[in-house]
């Protein structure tokens, strides 16, 4: 496992940047948002940062175990192409009702976050993939990522912030790092 100052290196160098989206992107959980149906342009937290990895060249992609049609329109909020969003899908009957969620989607299932960095690893041939968030399951997908970044700006849960090398609770602490080089 990587100290933390390697683990900066990695993040100061990464070839790709992978957020969670609930509790981390935004701050609710994205069932809530879909209950109260309120738009996420307001719930985006700290376009910056995405905005500075990808004026370096860094792929940004969206992980997360939350809704397709919610995490497609923080996407678009961040300029990160809806090829670059890994969620569930829901199904709906011909007549408008609730058919459940695709159970074919990496993210349906359990350990689906690193299924999906080992796919882009894959894919795209990146040699440092960095994991940003604030659960368990993003924790665990490291590795295959090569760097977890704990974050607990909207919501700190104890066992991320007590198991994360690097833990934050502000986008800036990461923005200040890209500035180190």
């Amino acid at each position: 496992m990587a100290s933390l100052l390697e683990m900066k290196e990695i993040f100061r160098n990464a070839d790709a940047v992978c957020f969670d989206v609930d509790s981390t992107v935004i701050r609710e959980e994205g069932i809530d948002e879909l209950a109260k149906f309120c738009g996420v342009g307001d719930a985006v937290a700290e376009m910056e940062l995405v905005n500075r990895l990808h004026q370096r060249g860094v792929q940004v992609f969206l992980v997360s175990g939350g809704f397709q049609s919610i995490v497609e329109h923080v996407a678009l909020q961040l300029n990160i192409p809806t090829a670059n969003v890994f969620a569930n899908r829901l199904k709906f009957y011909f007549n408008g009702e609730y058919a459940g969620f695709d159970e074919t989607q990496p993210t349906a299932e359990s350990g689906g976050k690193g299924k999906v960095i080992t796919h882009l690893k894959e894919q795209f041939h990146f040699k440092k993939v960095v994991m940003i968030g604030d659960g368990a399951t993003d924790m665990e997908a490291c590795p295959p990522a090569d760097c977890f970044i704990g974050f607990g700006g909207n919501v700190i849960r104890k066992q991320v912030k007590e198991k994360a090398k690097w833990y934050i609770t502000h986008f800036d602490e990461l923005l200040k790092e890209l500035e180190e080089r």
